[in-house]
């Protein structure tokens, strides 16, 4: 488009060129649509009043009233919910168990536990609150005797000597691996060991498939599946917010060692899925991963109602 082809004019009565200015586009060439929409302005300036304009606008004032009347509902909504969702979580009451507030519940119903169901939750919720103290005597002797089961015909070493790494711990001093595992890790390592001493010394020794030339560390991954379980059952919570976590408390009303049974498995399920892999240590996350999306896979199907009805607990040799 040519400067030519929009001329300003100005009026005669306006002193500073500025007034009543408007643009003359008579001639413009191949204008076919508005140029910032219509022109609010006609008739040497004045603007036109538009009644349907008028209208439109008391219509968006109308809108925005609404939508701050509906923010407000819907904040005071949400306050009120999360008040009483609070009240619940925090009484620790019957009532609360029966009725969860959780979004996180892919069962979509509420969650009843039965007295005893209730019960051994809780006996098991006191075993993951202990933490390993390397200063207890029973804690001491606890590792001892994962020594003695590990190791049958050798004596006990020292609570801090090299040969502890033989067992797969990272230092001298297996008490600064627990970590977030805590105590239970330790009584899951002396389950498997009593309850299932093949699978046990199998894993231990490494002797079956083919190997890599940098294994993962057998007490360490002991302690990191116990972490898992934890995890993935939400054994930390009020009550179970998945449909793992709920499955696994019919388990548990129906064998009180469901965890650590449940443990013993998972351990399988690991050294299995690292040979599949054929993996490495710097693979380790990866293979835990795998080991706990195939653990969920089992725990939900219908005709599991105990953990030896886990299609990988056949995997276990006692």
């Amino acid at each position: 488009m040519s400067t030519g082809n929009l001329r300003r004019r100005l009026h005669h009565e306006d002193v500073d060129g500025r007034k009543n200015e408007h643009v003359d586009i008579t001639n413009v060439d191949s204008l076919d649509e508005p140029l910032l929409g219509r022109s609010s302005y006609d008739n040497g300036g004045s603007e036109v009043y538009n009644p349907r304009r008028q209208d439109l606008w008391d219509d968006d004032d109308r809108k925005k009233e609404l939508l701050h009347w509906l923010f407000l509902f819907s904040n005071l909504i949400a306050q009120w919910a999360q008040w009483l969702a609070n009240i619940i979580a925090s009484s620790g009451s019957i009532f609360g168990r029966l009725f969860p507030f959780s979004s996180d519940n892919e069962t979509g119903n509420p969650v009843y536990l039965s007295p005893l169901q209730e019960e051994r939750l809780d006996n098991l919720r006191r075993r993951l609150q202990i933490s390993f103290d390397g200063s207890r005597i029973e804690h001491q002797d606890a590792l001892r005797q994962l020594w003695k089961l590990a190791y049958p015909s050798r004596e006990i070493p020292p609570l801090k000597s090299e040969l502890w790494k033989e067992m797969g711990w990272q230092g001298t001093d297996p008490s600064t691996d627990f970590r977030g595992g805590g105590y239970i890790s330790l009584e899951n390592l002396i389950f498997f060991a009593r309850n299932y001493p093949g699978s046990f010394q199998m894993l231990l020794n490494k002797v079956q498939g083919q190997r890599s030339d940098w294994e993962y560390p057998f007490a360490v991954a002991g302690i990191n599946i116990s972490f898992m379980l934890i995890q993935m059952l939400d054994l930390q919570s009020t009550v179970p917010s998945s449909k793992w976590g709920v499955r696994f408390v019919e388990l548990l009303g129906r064998d009180e060692n469901a965890f650590d049974h449940l443990y013993c498995v998972a351990f399988r399920m690991l050294d299995a899925q690292w040979l599949v892999k054929r993996a490495s240590y710097m693979e380790f996350n990866e293979v835990m991963k795998s080991t706990r999306t195939q653990l969920e896979r089992e725990l939900v199907l219908e005709d599991v109602l105990a953990v030896k009805d886990l299609p990988s607990y056949t995997m276990l040799d006692k």
